[in-house]
């Protein structure tokens, strides 16, 4: 599943952000900060997705019976909650080793 993202952003660093040629140090930061959040997002949706596919759905078919559906969301809250729990948990610690520096 790829987008037009890798190509846009392929181009824009090409081009020189359109200055004339020169380098903008802050834009192509803030490019690769959103390839990095488009990455992680995409990981994380992939992961949810075959470990909750994987535990709640036995046989697949054509359909979700309910008790597979009502599986598929609380997998999906689990895993979104534990994922903003190490999140937090490692932007904490990152804060604090960077204070420290």
């Amino acid at each position: 599943m790829e987008s037009s993202f890798g190509s846009d952003f392929g181009s824009e660093f090409g081009s020189g952000g359109g200055g004339g040629g020169k380098l903008d140090p802050g834009l192509i930061m803030e490019q690769v900060k959103v390839q990095i959040a488009v990455a992680n997002a995409q990981e994380l949706l992939q992961r949810m997705t075959d470990k909750c596919f994987r535990k709640c759905i036995g046989k697949p078919g054509g359909a979700l019976d309910n008790s597979e559906q009502k599986c598929i969301a609380m997998c999906m809250d689990r895993y979104m909650d534990s994922w903003n729990a190490v999140s937090r948990a490692y932007n904490a610690r990152l804060q604090r080793e960077r204070a420290n520096m």
